[in-house]
């Protein structure tokens, strides 16, 4: 019997997909059949990763943190592409800080684009999910969610904010076979990864049992995962591809 994974007549919206995971994620969708639209912040940058990944594609642009923005994208996204019916919230960013020197903005700004991002485009899409009585949702969380980390209590609560959303929403739309999960990717092989200075890096390193970075297409098969039909059983949970850091 064969498992290979086809996405052929599904269609996927993936925030923050212009580069590192969430490139990853648009590709391997693609790759597997998905129509993909490749959503940023820049829109000429979006359309210009849709036109390398090839056939079937569109590239949107807006700020997540925006309702009307995002009801604007979704729409032109799915008048190029079709219904959307995998929705990929990776869009997201970081400012750092102890607790005592985060500003009000620092605060906002995190909350805003990691959690209010991935509300905005749930309650647009779950709608028409809904009323097909079909749909998946994946949220990208992070182990920070779920470990916590010194100088991330933005972050933090944010990813952990989002996990929760995700069991709720979980619940609300099982009965219209709406799947909604989380991945949290541990230290995934980034530009911000790279520039760590070695003794970082080498702390780092001795905290993953694997004892190495994760790249960006190990969150994207998880993804795949969750999208496909292999995991039609599955709604409420938290994939954790992280090398073994949390457990």
């Amino acid at each position: 019997m064969s498992h290979s994974i086809d996405l052929t007549g599904q269609v996927a919206l993936v925030t923050g997909s212009t580069r590192g995971i969430g490139h990853a994620i648009a590709g391997m969708l693609h790759d597997a059949g998905c129509k993909v639209a490749v959503h940023g912040r820049d829109l000429a940058k979006a359309q210009a990763v849709a036109a390398e990944l090839g056939a079937n594609t569109v590239g949107v642009a807006c700020d997540v943190a925006n309702a009307a923005q995002v009801e604007e994208a979704i729409k032109s996204a799915e008048s190029a592409l079709g219904p959307i019916s995998v929705l990929v919230n990776n869009a997201g960013l970081t400012r750092d800080n102890l607790l005592v020197r985060l500003t009000d903005e620092d605060w906002t700004t995190v909350l805003d684009a990691n959690l209010r991002g991935a509300f905005n485009t749930m309650r647009v899409l779950a709608r028409g999910m809904m009323k097909r009585k079909g749909g998946r949702i994946i949220n990208i969380t992070s182990v920070v969610g779920i470990l916590g980390n010194k100088g991330q209590a933005n972050d933090a609560a944010s990813k952990a904010g989002l996990i929760g959303m995700t069991k709720a929403v979980a619940k609300e739309y099982a009965s219209r076979n709406v799947l909604v999960n989380c991945v949290a990717p541990g230290y995934i092989q980034t530009d911000m990864t790279a520039a760590l200075p070695p003794e970082a890096g080498a702390a780092l390193l001795s905290a993953i049992p694997l004892g190495r970075l994760g790249e960006p297409k190990d969150v994207a098969g998880a993804v795949l995962y969750l999208a496909s039909d292999l995991a039609r059983y599955v709604t409420g949970q938290v994939v954790v591809v992280d090398g073994g850091m949390a457990m």
